[in-house]
């Protein structure tokens, strides 16, 4: 069996929410493009984006846990140090430093994906088809808009990564227009 075949298999276990999974898809998406733009092992951040929230649904009343229990179960079905590493340093209240590009890539650009989520949802037929990335930056320049996104790790894309906002929401937003069938967007 294959990693991504190993890591459906664990989603399948771990990830009840439906949202979560689609979610872990749009990352998966997103690090493969980002993985593109960088000249990085595509199916290696690909892995990093859909395992990186493998234990949100048994973490998500104790946060400051996350994702220590995914880096476990990780660690013991024998995946590779990098998708593991980033993945432990995703979460920001772990305090931990992104170092690699990988470990930059996912801490600071998956919480975008949701961005993009929120926003196909206030479009008149709630597709991603009718997002621009004209009408990303302007939602994300409205603080109430999308409360829970952490815009001050996005914005941290431009230092650690040279991405600036605009670029990060064009990538984010034509890799999930890619897959809006199973996002259901």
């Amino acid at each position: 069996m294959d990693l991504k075949e190993k890591a459906f298999k664990l989603i399948e276990q771990y990830v009840q929410n439906q949202n979560l999974k689609k979610h872990l898809l749009a990352v998966e998406n997103l690090m493969r493009h980002l993985a593109k733009r960088f000249k990085e092992d595509e199916e290696i951040w690909a892995l990093s984006g859909l395992l990186h929230d493998l234990d949100w649904d048994i973490t998500k009343e104790t946060p400051q846990k996350h994702p220590l229990v995914a880096v476990e179960i990780l660690e013991k079905e024998g995946f590779p140090e990098e998708v593991i590493s980033a993945i432990k340093k995703h979460n920001h209240l772990q305090g931990l430093i992104p170092e690699t590009t990988l470990e930059k890539a996912l801490y600071t650009c998956e919480e975008m994906t949701g961005f993009v989520v929120a926003v196909a949802l206030v479009m008149p037929n709630k597709k991603l088809s009718e997002v621009t990335v004209e009408r990303i930056l302007n939602k994300f320049k409205e603080p109430s808009f999308a409360k829970g996104v952490n815009r001050e790790i996005i914005l941290k894309a431009e230092e650690m990564l040279g991405l600036k906002l605009e670029e990060l929401a064009e990538i984010t937003l034509k890799s999930m227009q890619e897959i809006s069938d199973e996002l259901g967007l």
